[in-house]
């Protein structure tokens, strides 16, 4: 890949660089020392991936990125020296597009100190490459407990696309919710918290043996693919271990398929790549509804975008709207369901 790095500190330059230098297929195409400067440069000289630094003078990653995505976008990952200690700001530019983040490697530390950097840029080649999915559930009876749920996927710029859905929704809504959301670890517990602010519920992390019911917001975890399994019940697998992402959107799109037996609406989300594209449109071919944000409103126009060339989405919506569509389809469907 071609990548920028964009950082004020010689010595964070210099990590990167030898970090990097690990990895002879990758090129630096360019170094910049403020966000102004990454904006310019991107607009010369477009590489694959920017990796960019939070905190500088002048113009920061935060709006960096915001700008670099509304005018020449490309893949965004934020290195900054703690994404803990960062948490709100990283938030911020996964809102503007960031696919990711991860801690500054430091000099004098070793090789091994580069491999959490290196890890995330080996994934968005992979995600850039556009690797198809392959995945497989075997279908099973569910409990009659089982009945409406709503699965979101998203990755760049979607916590706060999901944040707006959560928002716009009831306390009355007559459907389980499922968010399935491209983000490191590190981030999960954080990322449920503060969806917690914006939801009529609490939203916590989905646990092995869950079952979705009317009135729960549960988020999977990081490095396992979340799945409904045979009966009803959610749980975690690792396999199919080569996807780009884990948890995977078309992973656990298509176990609904295989193992939901009440009624289901899957939503997609922005995103970059293809990540549960193909999923939606197996939803839909088995006469589920299905939602996929519309380009203007998407921080990252990849993965709703995938879905609406497949004509995997019965709706493409702006995200304010996504929330009165719901409402809307399980109204009807509630209308014509006999009692």
């Amino acid at each position: 890949m071609k990548i920028g790095i964009v950082n004020d500190l010689a010595m964070a330059l210099e990590a990167l660089r030898r970090a990097l230098a690990q990895r002879p297929e990758h090129t630096i195409l360019w170094s910049a020392t403020d966000g102004d400067e990454a904006v310019m440069r991107c607009a010369q000289n477009r590489p694959d991936l920017v990796l960019m630094d939070l905190l500088m003078p002048g113009m920061d990653g935060v709006e960096a990125t915001r700008q670099i995505m509304a005018r020449t976008p490309c893949a965004v990952l934020i290195v900054t020296a703690s994404v803990r200690d960062n948490a709100p700001l990283v938030f911020e530019a996964v809102g503007h597009g960031a696919i990711d983040a991860t801690d500054m490697p430091v000099l004098g530390e070793g090789a091994d100190n580069a491999a959490p950097l290196l890890s995330k840029i080996d994934m968005i080649g992979r995600l850039i490459g556009d690797r198809p999915n392959k995945t497989a559930r075997k279908s099973a009876d569910c409990p009659p407990t089982a009945n409406r749920l709503v699965a979101i996927g998203a990755s760049a710029g979607g916590p706060p696309a999901v944040a707006k859905i959560l928002g716009g929704l009831p306390a009355t809504f007559p459907a389980a919710i499922v968010v399935i959301q491209h983000i490191d670890e590190q981030f999960t517990q954080g990322m449920a918290d503060w969806l917690s602010r914006s939801s009529t519920w609490p939203v916590r992390l989905a646990r092995p043996g869950d079952c979705p019911r009317a009135g729960t917001v549960l988020l999977a975890r990081a490095h396992e693919h979340l799945v409904v399994n045979a009966d009803g019940r959610l749980g975690y697998t690792r396999e199919p271990a080569e996807l780009s992402y884990c948890p995977s959107v078309d992973v656990f799109f298509e176990s609904i398929n295989a193992s939901w037996p009440g009624q289901a609406i899957g939503v997609l989300l922005t995103g970059m790549g293809r990540d549960g594209a193909s999923g939606l449109k197996a939803l839909r071919s088995k006469g589920h509804h299905t939602i996929a944000q519309d380009k203007a409103s998407s921080a990252v126009y990849g993965m709703p975008k995938a879905a609406a060339e497949l004509g995997a989405a019965v709706d493409i919506l702006p995200i304010e709207k996504i929330a009165p569509r719901l409402q809307d389809v399980f109204a009807v469907n509630s209308r014509s369901t006999p009692k």
